[in-house]
């Protein structure tokens, strides 16, 4: 059963679909106010037609990330008790065919947009002497697969930021988790696949064989996928972390991720790299 959880301000980005959602819906059950944000106009009237606060934030513009946090603290009387840093988007292609505009691209949504609504959160949570901040990241933000190089990078830097940051407030009353999920029903794939068709020279490409193979798997929606858990198994995780007294550093979602955090401790790199190269062959889908 949830306490009295009514005084208790959650922010969640990219809440237009997926994990976001989800997530929303359920600390909304559960007695939060929920501030369920999303980046285009028409997500943002959907949630509020939905019943949710709702607020238009989007995390490659500095200017955005601090008009929508102004906008809550005005509501909320200054207050914040959790962040759920969420929103985030996948890049597919080989690091060879990734220019630098589009990896960068890639970190302003999924790494320096989240640095920089953490960092103008922190300060309301000092004051208070206590929050949380929760980072959706991702069983490859541990382990890196083929035609990944984007998503991998931004999110093995979103772990070792978050993990430097839990080190720094120790002793604040601000708990820091990481959630790592595999594969979670979203619009992950189709928006991936949107960007692969944009910024990836496929006919040009020395993979452009390898490419055909992936974008087949990209266009196909495959709802039934191996291992593959709705929303509300990251909700579970997030819940714990808004609630325990002492909350995970870490939390695995789905089997994928718990099967290749067991064989990265067991493994050398080189029979890991094996591994991952067959996984390679499967598609990962998050928020």
């Amino acid at each position: 059963m949830a306490g009295d959880n009514s005084d208790k301000a959650v922010l969640i980005t990219g809440c237009s679909s997926g994990i976001g959602e989800s997530v929303a819906a359920g600390l909304k059950a559960r007695g939060y106010r929920v501030f369920a944000s999303a980046r285009k106009d028409a997500d943002v009237m959907r949630l509020a037609d939905e019943g949710f606060e709702a607020i238009k934030l989007d995390l490659r513009d500095a200017e955005s990330i601090k008009a929508a946090l102004d906008t809550l603290l005005t509501r909320t009387g200054g207050k914040l008790y959790g962040l759920f840093n969420n929103g985030a988007y996948g890049q597919p292609g080989a690091v060879e065919d990734l220019d630098t505009d589009t990896l960068r691209a890639q970190f302003e949504t999924n790494f320096f947009g989240w640095h920089e609504l953490t960092c103008r959160v922190l300060p309301i949570m000092r004051r208070q002497g206590h929050g949380r901040i929760i980072q959706n990241s991702s069983v490859l933000g541990f382990v890196a697969l083929k035609w990944r190089g984007a998503y991998n990078a931004s999110k093995y830097a979103i772990e070792g930021l978050t993990d430097t940051l839990r080190m720094e407030l120790s002793g604040s009353g601000i708990h820091v988790s990481l959630i790592e999920p595999g594969p979670i029903e979203s619009r992950f794939r189709e928006n991936a696949y949107e960007a692969f068709k944009s910024n990836i020279d496929i006919e040009n490409s020395p993979h452009r064989n390898a490419y055909r193979r992936v974008e087949a798997r990209l266009a196909t929606e495959d709802k039934n996928a191996h291992f593959t858990l709705s929303g509300d198994a990251v909700l579970k995780k997030v819940v714990h972390a808004l609630e325990s007294r002492r909350p995970k550093p870490r939390y695995y979602v789905t089997v994928p991720t718990h099967a290749l955090g067991f064989l990265r401790r067991v493994l050398s790199t080189r029979w890991l790299d094996i591994v991952l190269k067959g996984a390679s062959n499967g598609e990962k889908r998050r928020t």
